[in-house]
């Protein structure tokens, strides 16, 4: 019989006995240090920037407006509580259609959403909590962009509240992350999940695998090192190439081989092989079904990705 690989939709369910489904959101206003050039420009090499602000038509009036750590005031934060209202208000009534789900964590996805001023990220927040059936947060972020003040808030909020910090962990080798222009190195991303762990927070870590010039080996070390410091949750992505970004460029100069389907497969299963039985799965793989993928052609079906990755676990006696 097949093991079924612990999920986090199965770590939600068993804590709060119902469905529970997040509810992905973006805020205009957010973006990233290595965007907007405080460490780098230009974002990581893989970032299509616009892709991750899907639909904010209503938010057109703020194009151009951008928050930082330093910034010292907000002059639309009520416009940005009423994006985050409508669109939880229609993402969560289709995940109740859909899916049947009965609870709700709201998922900050879009850029960095700690890359704020502390008060902006306080009302945020709150407001979201105080949705109807919300059990809990999940924030997307960086290493180098979340305050030791936001991190002692979110570990008051967690006393009474699921709360979730997901770090873009990547990879651990430096030169990686220098040639994706990440803008931070390994040290900085090791300090802060630990950090988060110190705060008695819950971290998910994202993992990308087929990174520029990195081996099978490396890819799996990443993993090992993930796991190592303490993370709660995993998310694992193969890099796929996208129209508009400096790897769509490398690629088309012959710089950049996609991961192969075969080699993505095989990493992945000894990467679950090696995770730890508490740590849950949130997601085995990533693609994008529409014009704007270039390459690898795998990534563009979920559902085949899916069946596929299934048809390799069960060499291992698992299924996701």
């Amino acid at each position: 019989m097949r093991e079924q690989i612990f999920t986090f939709g199965q770590y939600l369910h068993r804590k709060f006995g119902v469905k529970v489904s997040k509810v992905p959101v973006s805020i205009s206003g957010f973006t990233c240090p290595n965007i907007d050039g405080t460490v780098a420009k230009g974002g990581c090499t893989f970032c299509e920037n616009d892709s991750f602000s899907p639909s904010l038509d209503r938010a057109k009036e703020l194009k151009g407006f951008y928050l930082n750590l330093q910034s010292t005031k907000n002059p639309h934060l009520e416009k940005q509580l009423d994006q985050l209202q409508w669109q939880f208000d229609a993402l969560s009534k289709r995940l109740s259609a859909e899916n049947g789900a009965e609870k709700f964590m709201v998922y900050f996805q879009s850029f960095t959403n700690t890359y704020a001023p502390f008060e902006t990220l306080k009302t945020l927040y709150e407001k979201a909590l105080s949705f109807d059936n919300v059990i809990g947060l999940s924030i997307g972020t960086r290493s180098d962009s979340i305050s030791d003040e936001t991190f002692h808030y979110l570990a008051e909020l967690s006393l009474k509240t699921e709360i979730w910090v997901e770090f873009g962990i990547q990879s651990i080798y430096d030169e990686t992350l220098k040639r994706i222009n990440r803008g931070h190195d390994s040290t900085s991303v090791k300090e802060a999940i630990r950090k988060a762990k110190s705060y008695g927070l819950n971290v998910c870590g994202h993992l990308i695998f087929g990174l520029p010039g990195e081996t099978k080996e490396m890819m799996l070390n990443t993993a090992s090192e993930a796991y190592s410091l303490g993370i709660d949750s995993v998310k694992y992505h193969p890099l796929y190439v996208v129209k508009r970004t400096a790897l769509a460029n490398e690629y088309a100069r012959g710089e950049f081989k996609p991961i192969s389907q075969e080699l993505y497969l095989e990493v992945l299963k000894e990467a679950v092989l090696l995770k730890p039985s508490r740590v849950s799965v949130q997601r085995i793989s990533a693609g994008i079904d529409d014009d704007s993928l270039i390459a690898p052609e795998w990534c563009k079906d979920k559902n085949t990705q899916v069946r596929m990755i299934n048809n390799a676990l069960k060499t291992a006696g698992l299924k996701y």
